[in-house]
This record gives C-alpha cells, sequence and structure tokens, in this order.
C-alpha cells in the first residue's frame, strides 16, 4: 500500500533524533545550530567611541560662540584616554578611538580648517555626543546576543569574537554514510562499457550535504546478498544514517528491503504515492535511522531535499519556513500521485514564478541543471492553472 506523501514527511519528522553537542573553535562553527547563550561580556560599545575621524571638543565653548580650537594632542585608535585639559582647545580623534576626556562632541575634519596647530569649524551644526557611539548604546553587559537555535553565520562568527568566545556549543552533527548499489556503476575517472554507467547520485547527495556543511562518508557495494550485509551490518555501527541510492523497488536484484529486515531496521514505510521517487524506503534501528531512495537520478534528488532535508533540519532544532511559487502557465498531471515538477523560478515584481520544464522521466539528469527547483502538485488535482500557489523545493 502506498504512503501519501504528506504522511511519509510526518513519519519521518516524528522520527528524528537528537545527537548531543560538543565544542568547537568558534571560526570553525559556520553552518552550525548554536545550543548555547551568548552574552556580551561587557558594555558594547565598551567605551564612548568616536564614529568619525575629526576633533573632539567641549560643546559649551562652542555655545559660548567659540570657532578656533588649538589642538593639544592626538587621539588614536587603541591609544589610551586622553584628557582635555583646557576646554577652549580640540583634540583630533580617530575613527574608533575612546573620547577623550571633557570633550562631548566630534566635528569630522571635512567641516573644519586647519592651519598650523588651529582648527577652525565651518559648521554651525554642532549638538551634543555629536559623531560619539555612546558606551552601552547597542547593548548592555550580560544581555543575551544570539540564542540557542541560531545557526551561525559570518554575521554570528562576528558576535562570537567580539564576546571572546574562543570555542563554542554546537548541535553535533549525525554521521552519515552514502550508499550506491549495482553492478552497472562504475568510477568518475573510469570509461563506461555499453552496459554501464558512472556513479552519479552518491555525489550528487554528497554535494547536497555540503550545502548543509554536513559531512558523509561514502561507499559502493554490488548487487550481492552477503556482500550486502557484511557491508551494511558496518556501517550501521560507525553511523547515526544511512542514505541509499537504488536496489529499493521490485527488480531481480533490489536487495535492500530484504538486507535491511535482515539486520533489524524496521520498516515504518515502503513506496510513497509521488512521481518521481515512489519506491521510497524508510526505516529505523534503534537510534539509527535508514533512508533507502530510488536509484533514479531525478528521485534520489528529490527525496533527499523533500524528507531528508527537514528531518535533519528539524533533528538540529533548525526552524525552516515553507517556499512557495506562483504557477506560471496552465498544466495537467491525470496520475493521482503528487507530483514533483521542475521548473525554472523567474523573480518578476516581488513575487515567485514556476515555469514548468519538460524533461524525459526521473533518469533524465540533464534536465535538471536547466532547472532552478521543483514545485510540489497535490495528488488530490490533476488540472493546474496558472497563477496558483504551490509548495516548490528550491535547489539553486
Amino acid at each position: 500500500m502506498l504512503t501519501t506523501s504528506q504522511k511519509a514527511l510526518e513519519i519521518i519528522l516524528n522520527s528524528t533524533e537528537n545527537f548531543g553537542t560538543e565544542s568547537v573553535p568558534f571560526i570553525e562553527s559556520t553552518g552550525r545550530v548554536l545550543k548555547e547563550n551568548i552574552v556580551a561580556d561587557r558594555d558594547f560599545p565598551p567605551f564612548d567611541r568616536v564614529s568619525m575621524d575629526g576633533v573632539a571638543i567641549d560643546i559649551e565653548a562652542f555655545n559660548k560662540g567659540q570657532r578656533y580650537f588649538k589642538i593639544e594632542g592626538i587621539q588614536a585608535a587603541g591609544s589610551p584616554q586622553l584628557t582635555l585639559k583646557d576646554s577652549k582647545n580640540c583634540i583630533e580623534a580617530m575613527t574608533g578611538a575612546v573620547l577623550p576626556k571633557n570633550t562631548n562632541a566630534v566635528i569630522q575634519y571635512e567641516l573644519t580648517d586647519t592651519q598650523k596647530d588651529v582648527v577652525t569649524l565651518k559648521t554651525e551644526d554642532v549638538k551634543y555626543f555629536k559623531n560619539i557611539h555612546k558606551k552601552g548604546l547597542d547593548c548592555k553587559k550580560g544581555a543575551s546576543l544570539l540564542l540557542p537555535g541560531t545557526l551561525i553565520s559570518a554575521a554570528e562568527i562576528g558576535v562570537l569574537a567580539t564576546v571572546g568566545k574562543a570555542q563554542v556549543i554546537v548541535a553535533k552533527q549525525p554521521k552519515i554514510c552514502i550508499i550506491s548499489t549495482g553492478d552497472e556503476l562504475v568510477e568518475v575517472h573510469q570509461t563506461p562499457l555499453p552496459h554501464q554507467i558512472r556513479r552519479s547520485n552518491v555525489f550528487t547527495l554528497v554535494a547536497l550535504l555540503k550545502r548543509l556543511d554536513l559531512p558523509a562518508d561514502t561507499l559502493h557495494i554490488k548487487d550481492d546478498k552477503t556482500l550486502l550485509k557484511q557491508n551494511i551490518e558496518e556501517a550501521l555501527k560507525n553511523h547515526d544514517v544511512l542514505l541509499f541510492s537504488g536496489a529499493v523497488s521490485k527488480g531481480k536484484f533490489d536487495f535492500i528491503p530484504e538486507v535491511l529486515n535482515s539486520l533489524g531496521v524496521k520498516k515504518l514505510f515502503h513506496r510513497v504515492k509521488q512521481k518521481p521517487g515512489k519506491p521510497f524506503w524508510f526505516g529505523k534501528k534503534e537510534n539509527k535511522t535508514v533512508f533507502a531512495f530510488p536509484g533514479n537520478p531525478v528521485s534520489t534528488f528529490i527525496n533527499c531535499l523533500k524528507y531528508f532535508c527537514p528531518w535533519y533540519f528539524k533533528s538540529m532544532g533548525i526552524e525552516i519556513t515553507n517556499q512557495t511559487a506562483i504557477l506560471a502557465s496552465d498544466y495537467e498531471f491525470k496520475s493521482p500521485l503528487t507530483y514533483f515538477l521542475q521548473v525554472k523560478l523567474e523573480n518578476k515584481n516581488g513575487c515567485v514564478y514556476a515555469h514548468p520544464l519538460t524533461g524525459n522521466g526521473s533518469g533524465d539528469l540533464a534536465n535538471m541543471a536547466s532547472a532552478d527547483a521543483f514545485i510540489e502538485l497535490p495528488a488530490e488535482e490533476t488540472v493546474f492553472k496558472k497563477g496558483d500557489i504551490f509548495s516548490v523545493l528550491n535547489y539553486r
């Protein structure tokens, strides 16, 4: 009996795992999920900070009509704080420097004229704390800056560096093995015989996981039950997740479901009411998770995007939003299956439009290179109208 696509995703999302946490160097945490609260270790900025190259003055002198200021010194960024000794004078101050004591406004060089050691102001627009980034304005000491569950990007790396987090606690990633099977497959560098093809699905999956900063081992096994059982048993011992490509349909050499059953992996469903990717098999053995995708390239690709990626995001605690697009032209699909249609996306006037592409079925890997995404057409309908909005699996 076929499982609906919606039910299959529900089963998968109810089978997520928590892999714990680990501490990693902050510079290596990009793409990882934060699992600790990051707080400010001091006020930010930590001092009244000069935000424009210019001269620092006491505004009281300006308000009394003074426009000429003798230079007492230079306050460089990173140097100890100077003190203005005479309110009728000024101190040159550089961007990023601490504001000199007894000063409370900075006038940028462009609005001054300097002759020898005397600065003349050429503006009347001088206000209290002008061009000064006030201490603690961004946040106070102890304030939360990054919350657990944050997906770390370059922006977060900067925050971690600023607060001195040399090591950061992140969600531990699952150990993954991507397994291909089949006597017809040869390595990429080899020249296939007329009855052979090069391995490609494995590397498609590797690339998809790389987008998630998720490393994976790879393995190829011949269509031999004994070899399959030995190698898969070993892979289950050493990995948290197995991703298969091929040998899950009804062919004479599609041994994967039988072998997985013999190894105690419980089948949660086999065969989904969708096209492409119908023979998809999913199961669990204790805390081990197995995704067995059909071997056609487009089927493997779709099932990884539709099922594995949401499973991974939920396991890591990453919130994701459903992406949608507007169908750009009428389309018909009369089989009672959820259909993943290859589309080219166009962003127009703030809206995303999906233009259907005609391919040659689930084996047409080359056509995917011309597309940007799959639009998900529900099984309950057969005619899909221009302007209708549907979910999309975007891989660009």
